[in-house]
């Protein structure tokens, strides 16, 4: 049985059961708003606590560091707060640094946890939009990458400070899915530009999947959206090489680095 068979039989859902789970959304929507509602305030109202430290720290390249140990922090503190810790699988050690981080993208709380996942040093490449959002868009006004893809020149010069990056020996972290699905678990196809940007400069990518973010906290402002907590696992894949690739593997790459992080989405 193919992938595509495999995701479609494993979500089909009978008539009886789709107006159970119908019920079942309505019944437990009041929980839901008060727990989106208790995740807002306690998110921005650490952030608002923190926007002070952060902004000293980000003032200047040389305190990034500082900044990054202050976010693995502040997402120590997050995931306890919000009651979502996450559990984490690790099937190798990380490589040495440079390496590119791709995951899967199913929910806001994939940001938050990557820094309880990851411990070294890194900076997010993200989407333009996070520079529209209040107090947390101060983390992609300098020190992270935002990527503007709706422009070809922004993304272009995006990827050349990326790849900057890299040469400086710092680590990237990346959704190449470019945004969350709106039918996740199943991701969308992933984007180029981190697996050129690999072979360009011959760094290691480590796979990444979060299990079951998109189970626990979906998209906010949707009424029917998912809210809860719960435990969260990640996997922290085997490091996938680049060394002595080329363009032309480019897509064996890609797909290689897509059935990785799809593997632990597929189990029942």
């Amino acid at each position: 049985m193919g992938v595509e068979a495999r995701i479609a039989e494993h979500q089909r859902v009978v008539p009886g059961e789709e107006r159970r789970s119908v019920l079942l959304k309505w019944l437990f929507l009041p929980l839901r708003w008060l727990y989106k509602l208790y995740f807002t305030l306690v998110f921005f109202g650490s952030l608002a606590l923190l926007y002070i430290p952060f902004r000293i720290l980000l003032f200047r390249p040389k305190r990034y560091q500082h900044a990054f140990r202050l976010k693995r922090a502040w997402a120590f503190f997050l995931q306890y707060a919000l009651f979502i810790p996450v559990w984490i699988e690790r099937r190798a050690a990380l490589p040495r640094a440079p390496y590119i981080i791709c995951c899967n993208h199913s929910s806001y709380m994939d940001i938050i946890q990557m820094y309880n996942v990851v411990p070294t040093y890194f900076l997010f490449m993200g989407k333009y939009e996070l520079l529209r959002w209040p107090l947390f868009n101060i983390f992609f006004k300098g020190m992270n990458i935002a990527v503007n893809r709706g422009s070809r020149v922004e993304a272009a010069k995006a990827f050349r400070k990326a790849a900057r990056t890299l040469d400086r020996g710092t680590s990237l972290a990346l959704f190449p899915e470019g945004t969350i699905p709106a039918f996740t678990p199943r991701m969308k196809p992933f984007k180029d530009g981190a697996f050129r940007l690999a072979i360009e400069k011959q760094v290691p990518i480590v796979p990444i999947t979060f299990v079951d973010h998109w189970r626990l906290f979906g998209e906010p402002t949707e009424l029917m959206s998912r809210g809860r907590p719960g435990i969260a696992r990640a996997v922290v894949h085997e490091a996938v090489p680049t060394a002595g690739l080329t363009m032309d593997d480019l897509v064996p790459l890609r797909d290689r680095v897509f059935r990785t992080i799809e593997e632990p989405l597929l189990r029942p």
